[in-house]
């Protein structure tokens, strides 16, 4: 597995972010986790760190598309407008219920951003991809 030392998790299910933690338990992930309720709490938690040391920055965010107050989408127009400022660039993954062709096709439009489109629940399969 790659090194992955902090992780954002932005999803607004709170039961995804308790299923998620115990997937990453059960395979031995033992990584930093922040877990956010929506794009905007996340944009403004990286905003206000982007100058401090880059530990604190994700080498990783799992990014969900549907969510109140800023969705996946929005978060991905404004992370582009911070990523250049920025000492770390993370791995983004879209991680959504959300089968839709729109969706997966649009994520394909964030190319060089984002990496893959899972389906929830993710399961160990997927996160021997995203960790590898």
């Amino acid at each position: 597995m790659k090194r992955i030392s902090n992780l954002y998790v932005i999803d607004d299910d709170k039961i995804y972010h308790f299923l998620l933690k115990n997937l990453f338990k059960q395979n031995g992930i033992d990584v930093a986790s922040t877990f956010f309720i929506n794009g905007y709490d996340a944009i403004e938690h990286i905003k206000s760190n982007k100058d401090k040391d880059s530990d604190i920055l994700p080498d990783l965010i799992l990014l969900d598309v549907n969510m109140p107050i800023m969705n996946g989408w929005q978060f991905l127009e404004e992370f582009g407008k911070l990523s250049p400022g920025l000492q770390k660039k993370p791995t983004i993954y879209m991680i959504s219920s959300s089968n839709n062709e729109v969706d997966i096709n649009k994520s394909k439009e964030f190319e060089g951003a984002v990496k893959g489109y899972f389906l929830k629940p993710i399961c160990k399969e997927d996160l021997d991809k995203i960790f590898v």
